[in-house]
């Protein structure tokens, strides 16, 4: 278990037993989530997978947040990153983008990529924020409901 410095979270590896937990918090803050089965596999491929635990007071060990990350050559990416609804809006997810970054390099990785809804203004403006540059589009990635699908924004950090 890591602190994270002045935030009252820890980072701990995710396993098999937090997948119920994360895939709660997945559902909660997104309105097409991962499966349940997505998670079991992340974290049974090995994939670098980490959940943020409140430490201390009436919360303690409460599921703030979590990451996974896979690498390939030197690029990472980033395939999922959440903080829960509670935490948002407090600086958790700047934190979280620069331990992701910390990791990959940490992995020798020379970037990070990851795709983004269009329509997820918020993700879009903190990921532009750190230095993150749209380099493409997936049409159609996403689902989108009654909308059929939604295409996504690919974006990268070079490190």
């Amino acid at each position: 278990m890591t602190q994270l410095q002045d935030t009252g979270l820890s980072l701990a590896p995710m396993t098999a037993a937090d997948v119920d937990e994360v895939w709660a918090l997945e559902c909660s803050v997104f309105p097409y989530p991962w499966s349940r089965g997505n998670f079991v596999d992340a974290v049974a491929s090995g994939y670098d997978c980490w959940t943020v635990r409140e430490v201390g007071g009436e919360a303690d060990g409460e599921l703030a947040g979590y990451y996974l990350l896979m690498y390939a050559l030197d690029e990472a990416h980033l395939l999922d990153v959440a903080v829960a609804g509670k935490r948002q809006r407090q600086g958790l997810g700047r934190r979280l983008l620069y331990q992701i970054a910390a990791r990959a390099l940490g992995h020798g990785m020379a970037s990070i990529l990851l795709e983004v809804r269009p329509s997820n203004e918020r993700a879009l403006e903190v990921y532009r924020r750190h230095g993150y540059v749209e380099i493409g589009r997936r049409k159609g990635y996403y689902p989108a409901g009654a909308a059929g699908r939604e295409d996504a924004i690919v974006m990268r950090l070079e490190l």
